[in-house]
């Protein structure tokens, strides 16, 4: 009879990085429902590490969990996420910001690119890196290598992007197992946990946010900005769950629940709290 062929491959993992200081992030970072360490990532990044549960249980595959969860954080945020995912057959980046459409590039285990070069460009445009020469390492990044591999692939990535600021801490490297990148993470003096603490406790950060950049987004500062975000989120979450739900994708479901619900949040606490 014929057995199915041992995996040798990294097991799945991911980072999402955040164009923000930590203090921004965690409010946001709470709402995904996900156990995970954040720490910061260079001047002006952080990182969170997760803890997985979505593709270590098998409900779903890595890329569309963190997928999912980079577009519910950059749509609910002034700042761009970032999210880099492995499995033991592929590797790749999906970059989310604001309410464009995701941009993302994919490598097999062995460093075969199988994404468009266009999406390199793009991504490069998104966070303002150099037209030419921070083009020009991607765009090599996107050409065939037999000596890279999909993990040199996303270290390669790394690389370009410290022309932004990016710096991952020690021991956060792509292709390495969920528990030691949370450990590693959890080992640095600036991180700390994030887990969802109920509604009542997120609330409770209040004062925290709002002298964060996040601010004048949130809905208890009833000004136009807090509206129009509302309502975009309520009109990108809607689809992503049924998208979800459609798919059995714990991602996108997860995204579109996060939108929906705070941006109805938000629309519930203006038209409670109007303005004079």
């Amino acid at each position: 009879m014929p057995t199915e062929t041992a995996r040798t491959g990294p097991a799945p993992g991911a980072l999402l990085l955040c164009r923000a200081a930590p203090a921004s992030v965690a409010p946001v970072a709470h709402l995904l429902r996900e156990p995970m360490q954040l720490t910061r990532a260079g001047g002006d990044w952080s990182a969170l590490v997760p803890e997985g549960r979505p593709w270590r249980d098998g409900a779903e595959p890595v890329d569309r969990v963190v997928t999912g969860w980079a577009t519910a954080l950059a749509v609910g945020a002034p700042w761009p996420v970032l999210a880099l995912w492995w499995d033991s057959d592929h590797a790749g980046f999906t970059l989310a910001s604001g309410f464009r459409r995701p941009v993302g590039f994919v490598w097999l285990a062995s460093g075969v690119p199988v994404g468009e070069d266009e999406a390199m460009r793009t991504f490069a445009a998104r966070l303002g890196l150099d037209p030419v020469l921070d083009v020009q390492a991607l765009e090599r990044l996107t050409k065939p290598d037999s000596a890279a591999d999909a993990r040199t692939r996303l270290r390669g990535l790394l690389a370009v992007l410290t022309r932004v600021g990016v710096s991952l801490p020690a021991g956060l490297a792509p292709g390495e197992p969920a528990d030691r990148l949370r450990e590693a993470a959890a080992r640095r003096p600036d991180s700390l946990p994030v887990e969802w603490p109920g509604w009542r406790e997120a609330v409770a950060e209040r004062d925290t946010v709002d002298h964060s950049r996040l601010g004048p987004w949130m809905p208890w500062t009833g000004g136009p900005r807090a509206g129009a975000l509302a309502l975009a989120q309520v009109a990108a979450g809607l689809p992503l769950l049924v998208r979800g739900l459609r798919r059995r994708g714990s991602g996108w479901a997860t995204a579109g629940a996060l939108l929906l619900a705070h941006g109805a949040w938000g629309l519930a606490y203006a038209l409670a709290h109007p303005r004079d």
